[in-house]
């Protein structure tokens, strides 16, 4: 057949637009596509990309490396929890075993958690000293300006 042989040719995405085609014109052509296409073993063997019928083994060692690399990856995500706990509750560091280099250690993240803090101080503090000088001089440059008038419309008479 030369029409098989063609689709044949082109692989499993002709198959598949074939019988999506034959169900778009009526529903039993794409039917008859479909049960020929599993029937003859084209969505079943090894030319169709699915090879579990034909070579057990094959798609055995697919599955198989999968299920490795999913163990790694629970493996990996397991150690990295083990080294978070072993710390204690509030995310304190475990300890070295040195305790003079344990308390070197805590008092230096103190400090640097002390001078992160001022620096955010300042920075704070240095934001609100530029913002407060613009809005002065923003304010003086509008007070000195000259006044000019208005011509929105005709002004209302002053009231006494």
């Amino acid at each position: 057949m030369v029409l098989v042989d063609k689709l044949d040719e082109l692989g499993k995405p002709a198959w598949i637009a074939l019988a999506v085609l034959g169900f778009i014109a009526w529903w039993p052509i794409g039917l008859a596509v479909l049960a020929f296409s599993i029937g003859s073993g084209r969505f079943g063997s090894g030319r169709m990309g699915c090879s579990y019928r034909d070579n057990g083994s094959r798609w055995h060692g697919r599955w198989q490396s999968k299920m490795e690399r999913m163990q790694e990856k629970m493996d990996r995500m397991r150690s990295k929890m083990d080294g978070a706990r072993t710390g204690d509750w509030w995310g304190t560091p475990p300890s070295s075993g040195n305790r003079a280099f344990d308390d070197y250690r805590t008092e230096t993240l103190r400090r640097l958690e002390d001078e992160q803090r001022e620096f955010k101080e300042f920075l704070e503090r240095l934001r609100f000293a530029k913002d407060r000088a613009e809005f002065d001089q923003f304010i003086n440059e509008r007070r000195n300006r000259p006044q000019e008038p208005r011509e929105e419309g005709p002004q209302a008479p002053p009231q006494a």
